[in-house]
């Protein structure tokens, strides 16, 4: 049953409305996760410290957010799935998220502990609200118009989220055109703008966008979860007897955590080297320009030789970009790596669910995204320890870097050993 939102045209108020909630979270994921936190962490906050504890301290801070959420994934899958606090839950989980934001202009220098953990919180509550968000696509518009609506939300977050960066990058470098004393400032300023930006663009999904009232159950949320944990245990159940999709489970679990891993610690990896912080700032801006128009060629790529294919040189180009981050000594070769990541990461991001679809029985393929999307969860967890744990042996973030080839390699080979039928656009 198709709620009243849902148009014959695939653009309509309630798509524009969904589609800027990716351009409001974005912020987030660009400016703070990325961009400023890791230098603002190692340089204010954690000022006088050792470099290699920061990075420590930085590891532990994205392993035990990206672990909570991955507690909490299915418990929100069920309550998004289940019942009808789609939007209120989204502009719950983004009003705190917001203000923890927002506060973070608030921590005086040298405080690293409260910092920690009010960026922790707004990272879990940005990517639960994402639970949320992603459900309510199907109350936007039909269903032969999901992959381009998600795609659109995808590329505008981009884009969007760039922008607002490039906006928070020049307060940084030329701060007095803003009417602010210094750069500490400027930053301390951007995470503010972040936290209204978030807020402002959730307004539109939150007037114009209603709630499916298809799939609606009248069943405790007790009861809803101690289902859910069983189909989840099913569901395993079913994967394990499929070897094919075994392995691109463990190849996804792998590669992506190391993904995730390079997005929030790239930085603090360039500042611990001491490569200037303008230059880095750049360098993530270079990031955001290239991932655009790599994720939409990759989707070209794939439909001429297949998505394990292009995954597959993604993984390697990941792999190339830490080996040679062991040498790395100037800017330059900062922007390199930045160039490379842009086109890697959108590609991995974009073909990843495609490849997985080709993989799973259509009748069930909300029971396998399901578990699909709990795998992704948990797959922020174990980077961000490899790092800490090799920090902690080596003192040299240059060694510590290595330990995402571990990821990386694993992924790649339990990736090459997965059989694609269709895996050649003259099949496709």
């Amino acid at each position: 049953m198709e709620t009243k939102a849902v148009k014959d045209k695939m653009w309509n108020k309630s798509v524009v409305s969904w589609v800027l909630y990716d351009c409001a979270n974005s912020a987030f994921y660009t400016t703070v996760m990325a961009g400023f936190f890791p230098i603002f962490f190692k340089k204010y906050w954690s000022m006088g410290a050792d470099v290699a504890l920061s990075t420590q301290r930085l590891g532990w801070i994205l392993a035990i957010s990206g672990f909570l959420l991955a507690i909490m994934s299915p418990i929100l899958g069920v309550i998004s799935d289940k019942k009808k606090y789609k939007k209120i839950l989204l502009f719950v989980f983004m009003l705190m998220g917001a203000l923890s934001t927002f506060s973070l202009a608030f921590i005086p220098q040298g405080q690293w502990f409260p910092a920690a953990v009010l960026y922790g919180f707004a990272l879990l509550c940005c990517t639960g609200s994402t639970v949320f968000y992603d459900s309510l696509l199907v109350s936007v518009t039909k269903p032969r118009f999901y992959d381009m609506v998600s795609s659109l939300g995808f590329g505008f977050g981009y884009l969007a989220g760039g922008v607002l960066f490039s906006v928070n990058v020049l307060m940084y470098l030329k701060p007095e055109l803003f009417g602010l004393e210094s750069a500490t400032a400027a930053i301390l300023v951007s995470f503010m703008t972040v936290a209204v930006w978030w807020f402002l663009l959730t307004i539109p999904i939150m007037m114009n966008v209603e709630e499916p009232s298809h799939n609606i159950s009248s069943e405790k949320l007790s009861v809803l979860l101690k289902n859910c944990f069983s189909q989840l245990a099913v569901t395993f159940s079913k994967i394990r007897q499929n070897r094919n999709l075994m392995y691109f489970l463990l190849a996804y679990w792998f590669y992506i955590d190391g993904v995730a891993t390079m997005m929030g610690m790239a930085v603090d990896f360039g500042v611990s080297i001491n490569l200037d912080s303008g230059s880095l700032i750049k360098a993530l801006i270079l990031t955001q320009a290239v991932g655009f128009p790599a994720a939409y060629l990759s989707g070209t790529l794939a439909h001429r030789f297949g998505p394990k294919a292009v995954i597959s040189v993604g993984v390697m180009i990941y792999i190339g970009v830490v080996l040679s981050a062991t040498q790395m000594r100037s800017e330059t070769h900062f922007y390199a790596m930045a160039g490379l990541i842009g086109l890697a990461q959108g590609t991995i991001q974009a073909l990843s669910r495609s490849l997985f679809a080709q993989l799973i029985p259509a009748h069930n393929a909300g029971e396998y995204f399901g578990f699909y999307n709990l795998l992704g969860k948990f797959a922020s967890v174990l980077g961000p320890l490899l790092m800490a744990v090799f920090m902690m042996y080596f003192h040299d973030v240059r060694k510590a870097i290595l330990s995402l080839l571990i990821l990386f390699c694993f992924g790649l080979y339990f990736l090459l050993k997965v059989k694609v039928k269709r895996d050649h656009s003259s099949a496709a």
